[in-house]
């Protein structure tokens, strides 16, 4: 879904910038860039990574999907060639689709814990209402803990995230730190973006407050300094206890753990084949653990075959515009003018009546975990080795993306060379 076709100039095609010779070695034509990339690439971008970062909100494109869009209307100060290349990896694509589900299922426990704060005014607490928000906990917990798996798999340079690791692929080299930092700071803000995207733009901040409180505590969250939200004091105790959960690890500011890494610490039931979902292939899954993994791995062009819920993933790309906006539909409902066939009605009355009668179809259905069911029946005599074979991206897709940052950074460093001689002609 990737409509392109229209922006062919602006873009450039996969042979610009560049020329053709001949590689006697492999005996054919190579192509090469004549637009060079300085090796530490995320260098002069410093301020605008770690500052505000706006996308834009308006292209025109014919057809796009959520990557593409926000790949697009990203700042080109964030759009490298390393960056293109990590958001084109299968790990970040599980690593997406984790927060979406992640996120998808808090929205919706947090509004069904604000009703349920508003009830206890009228009702009484029983057992029943423990144990209900104890499970709620619990499959927050999980979700969590999907994301921090392949966030872990990122941060240690595992499977193809192993050369993009800032010590490089063996950990022999001297640690970038800066460098990395930089990296995921605009991997997770380009991610939240698509996340937030993929819910039907709705609750930025909430999205942005959680994801800052999972991956860097709620002490170093930046959008809370910034917003200034107080959101979590704000909270009940029941809705601290189901939305926060109870692995976090209050300790002094230098030996803090993220929550996001707590959660792969705490110390609470967790079937062990959750943290293969996805990328190893296990013999026997229970129900729930086949519901996850649905959402986790499969083709989202079979999500409405299979009656699969994930956001916005998989639905019909005539339901949305160029942005991605929902197109909104509505329906009546025929039951009323059934009832009043037969009977003088005027016309301001059934327009009123029309009116009164439209319902917004909603965008898409909620998130129903499975309940736990620990098969203590199947215990391998050994952990399943044999791996699944990874979702690959377009490679048209990505070298279109790979040519366009490689002429932003080209233009953008040709900025920065020029500023810089002429600051020494002034001096």
């Amino acid at each position: 879904m990737f409509g392109i076709d229209d922006e062919e100039e602006d873009l450039g095609g996969l042979y610009e910038d560049g020329h053709w010779v001949w590689d006697e070695n492999k005996k054919q034509l190579e192509f090469r860039s004549d637009v060079a990339v300085p090796e530490d690439d995320f260098a002069p971008t410093t301020p605008a990574i770690f500052g505000p970062i706006e996308f834009k909100d308006d292209i025109d494109l014919m057809e796009q999907d959520i990557k593409d869009l926000v790949l697009y209307t990203a700042p080109s100060s964030i759009l490298t060639p390393t960056v293109v290349n990590i958001m084109h990896l299968s790990t970040t694509d599980r690593f997406i689709r984790a927060l979406i589900f992640y996120f998808q299922y808090y929205l919706q426990i947090a509004d069904e814990m604000a009703k349920r704060v508003l009830e206890l005014e009228t009702k009484v607490r029983t057992n029943k209402s423990y144990e209900v928000e104890l499970e709620l906990r619990d499959n927050l917990e999980d979700l969590r803990l999907l994301v921090a798996k392949e966030y872990c798999t990122m941060v240690l340079g595992g499977a193809d995230y192993k050369k993009f690791h800032h010590m490089g692929p063996n950990k022999k080299m001297r640690s970038l730190s800066k460098k990395d930092a930089l990296i995921f700071e605009s991997i997770l803000r380009i991610c939240m973006q698509i996340t937030w995207l993929a819910l039907g733009r709705q609750s930025f901040n909430q999205i942005e407050l959680e994801t800052n409180r999972m991956f860097k505590s709620q002490i170093f969250n930046m959008t809370e300094h910034k917003l200034k939200t107080n959101y979590i004091a704000k909270m009940s105790s029941y809705e601290r206890f189901v939305l926060l959960g109870h692995c976090v690890n209050e300790k002094q500011k230098l030996n803090m753990l993220s929550p996001l890494m707590n959660e792969t610490l705490c110390h609470r039931p967790i079937d062990f084949r959750m943290l293969g979902l996805g990328t190893i292939k296990i013999p026997t899954l229970t129900f729930r653990l086949r519901y996850i993994d649905e959402r986790l791995s499969m083709d989202e062009r079979l999500f409405e075959k299979n009656g699969i819920s994930l956001g916005i993933l998989g639905m019909p790309r005539s339901r949305f515009d160029t942005m991605l906006r929902e197109i909104k539909m509505t329906t009546t409902s025929s039951t009323s003018s059934a009832s009043m066939r037969g009977k003088s009605v005027s016309r301001t009355s059934r327009v009123s009546m029309k009116k009164s009668t439209m319902i917004e179809l909603k965008l898409y259905g909620d998130i129903d975990l499975p309940s736990k069911n620990y098969d203590r029946e199947w215990f391998p005599n050994e952990f399943p080795m044999e791996t699944i074979k990874p979702t690959r991206c377009n490679p048209v897709q990505r070298l279109r993306w790979m040519a366009r940052a490689a002429r932003l950074a080209g233009k953008h460093f040709s900025v920065v060379r020029r500023y810089r001689n002429i600051r020494l002609n002034m001096v």
